[in-house]
């Protein structure tokens, strides 16, 4: 936010890193409503966090089949 107490539109606005980038997208897709941009953020953070979780036991499992087939 400004100094004002107002954000700052698009064209001046400079994203200082990649959380301020981040923060300013969710916040334009929910028109400003910082609950619902918070609640899109964190449903987007489980649903990448349980991607990652899925793709991490299916590289486990092949790990474990290659394993075990090169012992014999």
């Amino acid at each position: 936010m400004s100094e004002a107490g107002h954000e700052p539109s698009r064209g001046n606005a400079r994203p200082l890193n990649l959380l301020e980038a981040i923060t300013a997208a969710y916040l334009a897709q929910a028109d400003g409503d910082t609950a619902a941009a918070l609640r899109a953020a964190i449903q987007d953070a489980v649903a990448d966090f349980l991607e990652l979780e899925r793709r991490t036991l299916c590289v486990a499992r092949l790990v474990s089949r290659g394993y075990v087939r090169h012992r014999r």
